[in-house]
């Protein structure tokens, strides 16, 4: 077995603006290729796109946190409850290492938009932060996680609008940011710096998401919006006729001040 790799960076030369390629290998394994140059070393960093980033079977399983969920489910058949089932500090610290993991590769596909898997990866490092809050043994490892919450229920939202986005489903979007916004704005306070950090930036990061996307609404929107007020009203669906009432109020107090804020005369 050859183990040089000087064939695949000849034959892939370093580009900053052609660094990252998708590959699938022999078993249809879809995987990410970053190309790097680092003084003296030069290389390939890999990535796989589904299970674990590292490719790795942790106790056979697709991921430590299955593994450990199959466990949690064998003591509650065996035993009839959860009382005795507890995560040792050996292995929330193979948990905390998938999740940095998982965290690694959703940020990258971010980067890449690829919203889908965001979704996915944030979904399931939201249930391993509930999983290990709940069996974990110790009690700094229970808080261990709990900082990162208005970050990921962030990027999980971001992830979610985007989609939305795309398919030109902006009314969707909107609520997806109102929601993630709110359960940011009610997570309990938790001392520590990181997540007061993170309540505020993500907030604001939603806000101004929200502003970008009111400024790419289809023009038509307040008239759509009032169409369906006025369905509502007739249907006495009135709790639904607020909501639109609201939304609309919104939207056209920001039109108006779109509107003051021109000012052909300024520089």
């Amino acid at each position: 077995m050859n183990e040089d790799i000087g064939q695949i960076l000849e034959n892939w030369p370093f580009d900053p603006e052609n660094s990252i390629r998708k590959v699938i290998d022999s078993s249809g394994v879809e995987k990410i290729q970053v190309r790097v140059d680092q003084g003296a070393f030069q290389g390939v960093l890999q990535m796989n796109l589904d299970g674990r980033p590292d490719g790795r079977r942790p106790h056979n399983s697709d991921f430590a946190f299955d593994h450990y969920r199959e466990s949690q489910q064998n003591v509650l058949e065996t035993e009839g409850s959860l009382d005795e089932f507890q995560l040792s500090e050996e292995e929330c610290q193979e948990l905390f290492d998938e999740c940095r993991r998982i965290y690694e590769r959703y940020v990258f596909l971010l980067q890449i938009q690829d919203y889908d898997r965001v979704i996915r990866d944030t979904e399931q490092n939201m249930e391993l932060f509930r999983f290990v809050n709940t069996y974990a043994e110790r009690n700094e490892d229970q808080n261990n996680l709990e900082k990162w919450w208005p970050y990921i229920i962030r990027i999980h939202g971001v992830a979610r609008v985007m989609v939305a986005m795309q398919n030109d489903d902006f009314e969707t979007a909107n609520e997806i940011i109102d929601d993630a916004r709110d359960k940011i704005k009610a997570l309990d306070k938790f001392d520590a710096e990181e997540f007061r950090i993170e309540k505020r930036r993500s907030i604001q990061a939603l806000d101004d998401l929200e502003q970008e996307l009111l400024s790419k609404r289809p023009l038509n929107l307040i008239d759509r919006l009032k169409k369906e007020l006025g369905d509502a009203i007739d249907q006495e669906a009135f709790e639904k006729a607020a909501k639109l009432r609201d939304r609309i109020r919104e939207l056209e107090e920001l039109s108006v001040g779109d509107a003051d804020d021109f000012n052909p005369g300024e520089d």
